[in-house]
């Protein structure tokens, strides 16, 4: 099966504490063709202090890690943006400045608020806070839809768009996007019109609440809207979870109509058509 997993992290992450080696050896005795590190990126004041990101020691690792194992397995460096869009000037240089395989624009925030941070909801409505949510990443997506249609390429994926419900089922018992369909669309609409390929994001699979970032509506919603794409990401912060539930982010891909599956390498994508990656049993 030709599957890559192009979200995970490793002790180059501030949330991390999982050795790259073990994460590709994992990768290589699950029948990964690949995975991508994408170690985090967040330029928020409240969290520069926090961000352990080094790229000369990140990259030293991905070198030492392509000569120990890159007979057997594709090893990408990428890298996970927060959102922060008054730090777009400083993201786009530094980006510029350094080189990739995947860039994953990600948004974390809504307002200057963490979703993380329960304190964040104190004077919020749940489903307010949710649709406050969204249209934050509605401004991520049409920030690369600008950044597109001027001729430059900045990020090439947009992480677990549905995000927050990972938060509100842990703050409030409740993971429903429905009420903000409208956006949603709106977002799906524009990764489309701007090339921004989203990610199908499998931690809330282990996580406990019961369907991946997106679920099967957004996913229908995203071929609906002439989606056609979408990278599998575990957002792995431990060996073991990489490539953790691919089967059945496979199966609703399939069935929501998605055609293909993606990697980048060296920013290019590579398409792979989703019968590559199906489960063998479905074969």
């Amino acid at each position: 099966m030709e599957r890559y997993d192009q979200h995970l992290h490793s002790n180059h992450s501030f949330d991390s504490r999982a050795d790259p080696a073990a994460n590709v050896q994992h990768a290589i005795d699950i029948g990964l063709a690949g995975l991508t590190f994408t170690e985090h990126f967040d330029t928020h004041p409240k969290d520069w202090d926090g961000c352990v990101y080094d790229d000369e020691a990140y990259s030293e690792t991905i070198e030492k890690l392509r000569e120990r194992f890159g007979g057997r397995i594709f090893i990408g460096k990428g890298i996970e943006v927060c959102f922060q869009p008054d730090r777009m000037l400083f993201i786009r240089d530094f980006l510029d400045e350094h080189e990739f395989d995947l860039v994953m624009l990600s948004v974390h925030y809504f307002g200057d608020h963490p979703v993380y941070e329960k304190s964040a909801w104190s004077e919020l409505e749940t489903a307010a806070g949710i649709r406050r949510y969204f249209e934050n990443v509605l401004e991520a997506a049409r920030c690369c839809e600008k950044l597109s249609r001027s001729g430059s390429r900045v990020f090439d994926v947009l992480g677990h768009i549905d995000f927050v419900k990972r938060y509100t089922q842990r703050f409030f018992g409740t993971h429903d996007v429905s009420p903000s369909a409208d956006v949603i669309d709106e977002i799906l609409a524009t990764c489309v019109s701007a090339d921004l390929i989203p990610e199908v994001n499998t931690s809330t699979l282990r996580q406990g609440l019961g369907e991946s970032m997106p679920g099967a509506d957004t996913l229908e919603r995203y071929v609906a809207a002439g989606g056609t794409t979408m990278v599998l990401g575990s957002d792995a912060h431990r060996s073991e979870h990489i490539g953790a539930d691919f089967d059945q982010a496979v199966t609703l891909l399939r069935d929501a109509g998605v055609q293909n599956t993606a990697v980048f390498k060296n920013r290019k994508r590579v398409e792979i058509p989703l019968e590559s990656v199906a489960p063998e049993a479905d074969l």
